[in-house]
């Protein structure tokens, strides 16, 4: 892959070095912060794809703007200071397929995003001007979520789509705060991501960035900083023709209000062979990973190592599930973590964050770490290796109470929307695993800083199941590992 990569960047490169500059003020945009540049700035990137290709310059200064579509050939190069800044018109918003967006490529090969400087979408203020309308009576009530008291997703634009597109690079610049996800890539092949910054504590939805059945991605050397999930895999080909298949995400930094790094929750069709290494993730409300198959498709062949993760709620969450009306349940197998050290706190993690996660309706202790499979179909061949969890313990019986000769009354719930605090109160407060099949931990240490009433383990329904050098330090019960049911 990264020779794919390589050459790649060299066909960017030659491309662009014998293709001319098409410089934006020279199509009458004006950088004033006033000016709506949006038919300038398209005409210059008209005019570099007439041509056969060349590079599209935005120079320092404040360029508002509407959707502008790219087009193959074509490289839009930030100069350092430039802004790209959305309009706060929503009617000055396009979508090809189901999302708005300030910058949409189509269908388009060898077309890149590259520079210092800055797309700045102005969600907060742009997402309260489209709930405006809904009130003003200029937006249907089927476009809003009277639950969540905002307009529907697909009604507030993203920075940035690329759908069905070739070769394509985003690299360098800097993304601020979108009204809804910040940017998703969908049925693309060969993709790089590299060295881009991601501000958005928002709006809702603010994922970081979405791979939608994407192949040969590659995701380096990134800055997330996301009120909804930060890095995000999903799956939504109900012919299951296309899938997600060759993606690495490494050398990234994330603080998430939702989970960190997250694969399946969408997972109508397949994700396979996709590496996770060097990742830091930081004050992040839910999982540091999130592995799951949700909606029937396979997830299969993941490799998650060396990540650290400090003030996050959850340290690791694979679930299996049925979820959006799915036919059957998902398949997740041969999955490996190795090298992880996570620090769970006690109190809330995302308590900084401008928009921050839903307070959960019940009272828990800390969560453990959960791998749940649901009835008949297990999850399948899963190693930890080289992990390290510390836990704040101070887990109270008199505050939330799920004893061991209770444990059936952990429910199932295989159409539950997947969460580490789904199943409410869990019977451990290290790892919670059941149906699970081949799940091997090597090298685990779990450390509780102060006494918890729930043992440090707890099995239900395995098989193949094998502790290798299981380290449990600071509970000082006699009993701190539960197995029920295992073969």
């Amino acid at each position: 892959m990264k020779f794919i990569f390589t050459l790649l960047i060299l066909i960017f490169s030659i491309t662009h070095a014998s293709a001319r500059d098409y410089l934006i003020t020279d199509f009458g945009a004006i950088g004033d912060g006033l000016t709506n540049n949006t038919s300038s700035i398209q005409l210059a990137i008209n005019k570099a794809w007439e041509a056969g290709g060349g590079k599209v310059v935005i120079p320092k200064g404040k360029f508002i703007s509407g959707t502008i579509f790219l087009k193959s050939n074509v490289q839009v190069y930030f100069q350092k200071g430039a802004k790209l800044i959305g309009s706060l018109n929503p009617d000055d918003y396009k979508k090809v397929g189901k999302w708005k967006a300030l910058i949409i490529a189509h269908k388009t090969s060898n077309v890149s995003l590259i520079g210092k400087g800055c797309i700045d979408g102005r969600g907060d203020k742009l997402a309260l001007k489209i709930d405006s309308l809904f009130h003003a009576g200029q937006i249907d009530s089927a476009d809003y979520n009277f639950i969540e008291k905002r307009p529907k997703y697909y009604l507030r634009p993203l920075l940035i789509e690329f759908l069905e597109c070739q070769n394509s690079v985003v690299q360098g610049i800097t993304l601020l705060k979108s009204s809804c996800w910040v940017q998703t890539y969908e049925l693309c092949n060969h993709l790089k991501i590299q060295d881009i910054t991601v501000d958005s504590d928002t709006y809702w939805n603010n994922d970081g960035i979405d791979i939608v059945d994407c192949k040969n991605v590659q995701i380096s050397d990134c800055d997330i900083n996301a009120s909804d999930d930060g890095i995000c895999i999903k799956s939504e080909d109900w012919t299951r023709e296309r899938f997600c298949d060759s993606i690495t995400i490494s050398n990234c930094s994330v603080r998430s209000s939702a989970s960190a790094i997250k694969l399946g929750t969408s997972s109508v069709s397949h994700m396979r062979n996709i590496s996770i290494r060097n990742i830091k993730v930081y004050d992040t409300y839910r999982s540091a990973i999130a592995i799951e198959a949700m909606q029937g498709g396979i997830v299969e062949n993941i490799l998650v190592e060396n990540i650290t993760a400090t003030n996050t709620g959850n340290a690791i969450f694979m679930r299996i599930g049925q979820i959006r009306g799915a036919k059957h349940p998902g398949k997740l197998r041969n999955i490996v973590l190795r090298k992880i050290k996570v620090q769970v706190p006690f109190d809330r993690p995302d308590k900084a964050y401008t928009i921050r996660g839903p307070s959960l309706p019940f009272f828990h202790n800390v969560f453990p770490s959960s791998i749940t499979g649901i009835v008949d179909h297990p999850i399948e061949s899963v190693l930890l290796e080289d992990i390290s969890i510390i836990y704040p313990g101070r887990g109270k019986a008199a505050y939330a109470n799920l004893p061991l000769n209770r444990i059936s009354d952990v429910p199932e719930l295989p159409t539950k929307y997947p969460e580490f605090s789904m199943f409410g109160e869990l019977p451990a407060w290290g790892f919670y695993v059941r149906h699970v099949e081949g799940l091997k931990m090597k090298n685990v240490t779990i450390r509780v800083k102060k006494a918890d009433y729930r043992p440090a383990v707890v099995v239900d329904d395995a098989k193949g199941l094998k502790f290798d050098n299981l380290k449990i330090k600071g509970d000082k019960k006699n009993d701190t590992v539960f197995i029920k049911n295992v073969q």
